[in-house]
Order: C-alpha cells, then sequence, then structure tokens
C-alpha cells in the first residue's frame, strides 16, 4: 500500500483484497505489516465497539523501530484519536466545545474572501496548478485564522504535516512539526486570543500544554491536508466527469453532489483510524493477532460491493468521516469550506478545464491519503476586483484578534504577565520535544 502503483489505482488492490474477506493482510511499509478492513459492515462493527477495539498503538510502537516511515502517523499522541473511554472524552470535550464556538455563517464569507484574494493572485495568467495555489493555500489560510497563527509558523506547520503523510524523512517532518507547534502554544501562553488554541487553554477539562499541543496536531492534521485532497479531489471530479460537467455554474447543487461522490469513493483520508487488539481474537471470520494495527479502509468500504445501494447523491452514509464515537468533530466546518471554496472557484472561473487528460493526472504515493501531485487547469483569463473593504496587501487575516468577524467575541483564558525566557522553560520545551520524538 505505499508504492506508485497503489497510488496509481488504489481500487484494484481492494478488489484483490477482498479475495482474502472483510478483512486482508497488508504492507503500509516495507516490514510494517497490518490488517485492513475492507467491509463496510466490518467497519462499522469496528467502529461502533471501541471496548473492543481500542486505540492505543503503545504496545505495537514498541516493536517498530525508530525510523519506521508510518510511525509519525501512527504513533501514539496523547488526543482524541488515540485514546478511549473517559480520557477519550475529556480530550473530546475541549475539542467539540472549542468548535462549537466559531460562527459557521461568518466562517463562509472568510471562505469566500480568501477564495476571492486566491483567485485574484492566479486569475490573469489563464492557467494555474489548483492544488498548490488554491487547494492547499485555501485551508492553510483558514487554519491560520482559526488558530491565531502568524503565516510563515503556520506554513511551517503545514509542511511538517504533508512531510508525515508522504513518509519523506518522517523524523525531520515529525521534528519540524513539534518546534513549531511549541512556538505556537508559547505565543498564546503569552498572549491569548479569539482563536482555537486560547479557547482550548481556556477550557474547564484543563489539558496540559502537552495534551493542548496534541489536540490542536490532531485538528490541524485533519484540517490541512486531507482538506486540501477534498478540496482538488472534488473540483478534479466536476471538471472530468460528464455527469457532472454539463452544468458547472448551475448553483451549488453539482458541487453537492460531487463532494458526496468523492466521500463515497476518493475519501481524502483513505485509510487510516487503526486499533489494536489486546489478544488473539477471532472476528469476520478472521484471526487478528494481538497488538497488529487493523486498519480501516474508508475507501475500501464505501466502495463494498456487498452495499445494496448504488445511490450516493445526498446519501452521507459513508464512512469518510468515521462513526461512533471517533466521529469526527469538524465535519460541517470541512465541508462548508470545501463546497464554499469550489463554488467560488466554478463561479468566478466557469470555463475552467483540465489542462491535461484525466488519466494523466498522478496521485501521491502513500498507504492513508487520496492525494493529486498536481492539479493543472486553464481558463480564460480574470480581473477579480479588489473589495473596497480591502487594501492593498491587506485582508482580514492581518486584523487582531480582538476585530475578528469568524468567531464569537467570547471570554478566553486570562492573559498572563509575560516573562523572560528561564532556563526551566527552555528544559521542559527541550523534554517535550524529546518526548514527541519517542526518545
Amino acid at each position: 500500500m505505499y508504492g506508485q502503483e497503489f497510488a496509481a489505482d488504489p481500487a484494484a488492490t481492494y478488489r484483490a483484497l477482498r479475495s482474502h474477506g472483510p478483512i486482508a493482510p497488508v504492507e503500509l511499509a516495507p516490514g510494517v505489516p497490518a490488517n485492513l478492513i475492507v467491509s463496510y459492515d466490518a467497519a462499522l462493527d469496528v467502529l461502533r465497539n471501541p471496548s473492543t477495539f481500542p486505540r492505543d498503538p503503545r504496545r505495537w510502537q514498541a516493536t517498530m523501530p525508530a525510523d519506521c516511515p508510518v510511525l509519525p502517523m501512527m504513533m501514539y499522541r496523547p488526543n482524541c484519536l488515540f485514546t478511549d473511554g473517559p480520557v477519550h472524552a475529556r480530550y473530546r470535550s475541549v475539542v467539540t466545545d472549542s468548535l462549537a464556538r466559531v460562527d459557521q455563517n461568518a466562517l463562509r464569507e472568510n471562505v469566500e474572501r480568501t477564495a476571492e484574494r486566491l483567485i485574484r493572485s492566479f486569475g490573469k495568467e489563464g492557467q494555474v496548478d489548483l492544488l498548490a495555489e488554491y487547494a492547499l493555500m485555501v485551508p492553510l489560510q483558514m487554519f491560520q485564522y482559526l488558530y491565531g497563527c502568524p503565516p510563515e509558523l503556520g506554513e511551517r506547520l503545514v509542511a511538517g504535516m504533508i512531510g508525515i503523510f508522504d513518509m519523506i524523512e518522517p523524523e525531520k517532518a515529525n521534528e519540524q512539526l513539534t518546534q513549531s507547534m511549541i512556538e505556537l502554544i508559547t505565543l498564546k501562553r503569552a498572549s491569548p486570543g479569539q482563536d482555537m488554541p486560547s479557547w482550548m487553554m481556556a477550557h474547564p477539562a484543563n489539558l496540559t500544554d502537552e495534551e493542548l499541543i496534541h489536540q490542536l496536531v490532531l485538528l490541524m492534521g485533519a484540517g490541512t491536508e486531507p482538506e486540501k485532497n477534498l478540496i482538488a479531489n472534488g473540483v478534479r471530479l466536476l471538471l472530468a466527469d460528464e455527469r457532472f460537467a454539463g452544468d458547472l455554474s448551475g448553483g451549488s447543487m453539482p458541487v453537492e453532489e460531487a463532494l458526496d461522490e468523492v466521500l463515497w469513493t476518493d475519501p481524502p483520508m483513505a485509510n487510516y483510524s487503526a486499533t489494536y487488539p489486546v489478544q488473539d481474537m477471532d472476528f469476520a471470520g478472521v484471526r487478528l493477532p494481538a497488538d497488529t494495527p487493523l486498519v480501516l479502509s474508508f475507501a475500501a468500504a464505501n466502495t463494498d460491493p456487498a452495499l445494496t445501494t448504488g445511490q450516493r447523491s445526498g446519501n452521507r452514509a459513508h464512512l469518510a468521516w468515521s462513526a461512533g464515537v471517533h466521529t469526527c468533530p469538524a465535519q460541517q466546518h470541512a465541508r462548508l469550506i470545501a463546497s464554499v471554496a469550489i463554488e467560488k472557484l466554478l463561479d468566478t472561473l466557469p470555463d475552467m478545464r483540465l489542462s491535461v487528460p484525466v488519466d494523466q493526472l498522478t496521485w501521491r504515493p502513500g498507504p492513508f491519503h487520496r492525494a493529486l501531485t498536481a492539479l493543472p487547469v486553464r481558463f480564460t483569463p480574470v480581473a477579480v476586483p479588489v473589495p473596497l473593504d480591502e487594501s492593498p496587501g491587506g485582508s482580514r487575516w492581518n486584523v487582531p484578534r480582538s476585530q475578528s468577524q469568524s468567531t464569537h467575541p467570547d471570554t478566553t483564558s486570562t492573559p498572563r504577565e509575560p516573562s523572560s525566557p528561564s532556563s526551566g522553560k527552555r528544559r521542559w520545551l527541550s523534554s517535550l520535544a524529546r518526548w514527541w520524538r519517542g526518545r
């Protein structure tokens, strides 16, 4: 599941794996065995029974070499994804309560403004790689805004996360992600604002800095790389599939239908959410060894031939957002950002078309995501006007957090008196960085 052959045609791999039954043996990376769930019913059973299928990977992790390329994606972190029971409930409450403070209507407005600025930057060229210049930049700027994150720091955080997804120098990518997140937490401790990190700091669950960082990394991982893929895969489908290509300027319905289709057939996180049986067990007619990753293939489960309906438009029973207690808490935000970004793109560039045949587009290798390497398009050059309230070189992303238009002006954590760095603080940062890297 890690080579270019799998990336080019994962559906063929899933078809072959189904010959083993609902669960099949795979390699996530060379020498890293796992079992992959390719059945919709079996996936639901696992997701709905967290006590039988726990998420804690530490016993498996202890058997892996430090340079295992999938370790940064699968290693234990104290966050919602890798915990169960009361610990999971505590972490999740911080995430869901903070997400609930985001104003959905104002978030839509901010996505629209961001989309307009990005299209303005390349609209006169008549061509662009939408993946790099648009699909990546929309969630990056949403993330920077909701986290109150300086752009340069946000770019480093996302670069680190992409390196982990791609398994390219994963240790280096993990270190970059670690150090950048520590910088963000230090910044927010010194100067809290109307943003997700500050709200999470002020939550009654009283997360430690260590716990806070891990919830933020989880949200960032789910909110940037997969969101980029959702936008890009949605645009690809709209431009290449004749079922959608005839009505691109007809409103939001084709976009919503395309997103439904993508979430069923090409979910941006195709294989993930591993569980680890604590003892040898029989499940779905398969003997599962203890501590061997049991990975959920959302893509394979969604396309399981055993499903009785082929209706996907308006059908939200797919597993792209997971299910059960680990259902994605930000799915409404993610879908809103993707749909508005795509709608604005198609409204502004109605004659947009792929620059190459769809079968010449290439996919990035890796066991976890469904991600294009590029999405080149052409269109009639356009000049997008600058709004009167948006000064040259500036944007609402630059305003002080107290002037935020996309979040409720609720009270956040009490600002702390700034203090000069101490040797104790530096030791804490170094200790956390070493712990994060498993040292």
